[in-house]
Parts: structure tokens; sequence; C-alpha cells
């Protein structure tokens, strides 16, 4: 697919500028990306996944991967906070083709604009909090983190162990207004980079989550199938904005050098046009590996995605770098936008999986072992 042919990359162009004009004041003052979320919900980009039946924009996965990419070389804080919800809507889409329940998510985010948190690559196979069983349901007590856009989220998708009687430690996954009831949302997101995503805590003190609400219950520990679908729908989402925030070094690089180049200058854009395209291929390949949303939910799917996660984060982060050596030593000043690209893109490599899992992960797998120990 082009990515000049998508009406979500014309609207991407066209509110684009005014975030780039506000990235560095974000950062520097660690300040949530309101307004342009403010401004993206009233353009119906949170719901461009969302089918037109249910109220949404009909685009392809593929379509909103793009669209990622390329807001996120205008702030990369505002589209990677985005693509925490947009992997959310598209793992409701795909378990809604697959005849599973997705139907009322989509309905929220295409009809009612609901904004989702998620809260899953901290809580991976073992979960942080604790649901104690009572009467109708459970009662949640936990402090979840990095849960992108909370300031202004509208539910959060998350989960909690749950030591059952009979079955022992399980993990229960459910989705809470952010509004509930013994919700808090802390605004104590200080970080390296990606300052603007608003990823901070959130704390459940004794939230009530009916029985009816847990939509997966899965053995704690344990490598459940669910991440197949998880993985797969989320990955490439995220990894496309980290891909932006390369492509936005490499041309920022080039331009500065192409203002005072030396003899060392050709071969350095010539190692950053190298590493950017890794980047890109990897990326590339992994939205294909997600089939517009049509893909069989392996193991080897799962373990596909994952080892090109690695390659993209590493490939951006190299990049990144690259374009900082290329331009000088004017990169290094704030001024250029260089070095708040390359502390951005170090975030790439703490999703799921981080390079040692995700080796880990491939290599059990390449011994016929179940992928996690």
């Amino acid at each position: 697919m082009s990515i000049m042919g998508s009406r979500w990359i014309d609207l991407v162009n066209e509110v684009g500028p005014s975030f780039a004009a506000k990235a560095a004041a974000h950062d520097a003052g660690d300040t949530f990306v309101a307004e342009n979320y403010a401004v993206l919900k009233q353009k119906k980009l949170f719901s461009a996944l969302v089918p037109e039946e249910f109220g949404g924009g009909g685009a392809r996965y593929s379509e909103v991967c793009a669209a990622l990419r390329q807001l996120a070389r205008y702030c990369s804080s505002t589209a990677l906070a985005v693509s925490m919800h947009q992997h959310l809507v598209a793992a409701a889409l795909y378990n809604h083709r697959k005849g599973r329940p997705g139907q009322k998510v989509l309905e929220a985010v295409g009809g009612k604009d609901v904004i989702l948190i998620s809260t899953g690559a901290n809580d991976w196979l073992a979960s942080r909090g604790e649901a104690t069983k009572v009467e109708g349901g459970f009662r949640i007590n936990a402090v979840k983190t990095f849960a992108s856009g909370s300031p202004v989220g509208d539910m959060l998708m998350t989960s909690a162990a749950y030591e059952d009687p009979k079955e022992g430690w399980q993990v229960l996954h459910f989705p809470v207004p952010i509004k509930a009831e013994g919700v808090t949302v802390n605004q104590d997101w200080r970080a390296m980079g990606m300052r603007g995503t608003g990823s901070g805590s959130v704390v459940l003190k004794d939230v009530f989550v009916a029985d009816a609400a847990v939509a997966v219950r899965r053995a704690r520990g344990k490598y459940h199938a669910v991440w197949n679908t998880i993985l797969t729908c989320a990955m490439p989402i995220i990894m496309s904005v980290y891909v932006g925030v390369a492509e936005e070094a490499a041309e920022r690089a080039v331009a500065a050098a192409r203002k005072r180049p030396d003899s060392a200058t050709p071969v350095l854009l010539g190692e950053l046009e190298n590493l950017l395209t890794a980047a890109r291929l990897a990326a590339d390949d992994m939205v294909a590996l997600n089939a517009e949303l049509e893909f069989e939910p392996t193991n080897e799917r799962a373990n596909a995605i994952l080892v090109r996660k690695t390659l993209v984060a590493n490939a951006v982060i190299a990049t990144c770098a690259k374009a900082l050596e290329a331009a000088g030593g004017s990169a290094y000043m704030r001024a250029s936008g260089i070095e708040r690209l390359l502390r951005d893109a170090y975030a790439a490599q703490f999703h799921p999986l981080p390079e040692r899992k995700q080796q880990e992960f491939t290599g059990r797998m390449a011994l016929g072992l179940d992928p996690v120990a």
C-alpha cells in the first residue's frame, strides 16, 4: 500500500504540523499531549479501525500502521500513545471477526469515542495486582504502570492475579472504567524519552469487577494462546511508530549534513540509509504477517513477530544514533530535535519482548519447548 494514498495519512499531514510545533515543549515539561488527543478524537482517528457499521472509519490495519508511522514524524509521543489504543481496537476487531467477544468494544469506540488504555506490556504472563473473590465478582487491588494516554483515557484494559481455590493461580483479564470508584490516575510519568505519552501509573484500590466482565482466564505464569493474538495485533502498530521516529531523525540528519559536508559525510549517510532500510523492511514484514487481521494465531507467527520486533528496535536505535553522528555536534543540541528522537527511540527496546527475553522465547521454540519456561 502506498503511504501517500490513504485518507488517514492525509489527516495526519493536516494536523501534524501543529503537533510538531509543540513536541519539544511537551518533552521539556513532561506534559501529556492532551490537546493533540482532542484534535485526533474530533477527527475520528481513534475509531479509524472500527468497521463503519459500528460507527468507525473502516480503515485497514496496514493503513493505521502507516498513519501512526507518519504521525510519529510530527510528534512521536502522540503516535506512541495512540498506538496503545489502536492495538486494543485491532484485537477487538480480530476477535469479533472470529466470532469471539469484541463487538462491545468496537461499538464503544466507534459510537461513543471511548479511548482505551493498555497495561498489558508490564503485566505479561504473571500480571501485577491481585483479585479477591466477592459476591458477584472480584475486588481488584493493583498498581498498573506504563498506562499510556491514561490522563484522558476512558477504559482501562487490564488484568490481575487470582488464586482459585480449585485451579490455583490464574490471571483474569477485564476492562475497568477510568472513572470507576477506586481508580486513581497518577501524573508521575518522568522518563528519558516519549515524555508526552502520559504513561504514568494507575492505582486500583478495591475496584469491583463483575464476573461477567472477565473476558479471559488463564494459568498464571504460563504462555497462553491469547498472546498470539495480542502480539500479532499490537507489535506491528507499535513498532511502526518507531520507524517513523527513525525516518524523521534520518531526514533531519541529511539536511544538517548537507550544510557542513566533509570527507566522512558520504559514508555516514550510507550507513544511515542501511540502518533505516533494515528498520523499514522488518517493520513492513511485521505488518504483512498481520495479514490485515486475517492471520492464524499460532506460536510460530507470534515468534516471527517478536523476532522482527527486536530487529526493528535495534535498527531504529542505531539509525537515530547514526543520525546524531552524521549531523555533527549541532545535533547534540536540543534545538535540532535529533537528540529528542534518539531518546524516544530507546523506548522501543522495552515493549514485549525485550531482546534477551525474545531470544529465549525464540530459542526455546527452536528446541521444541514451550515458548516461556
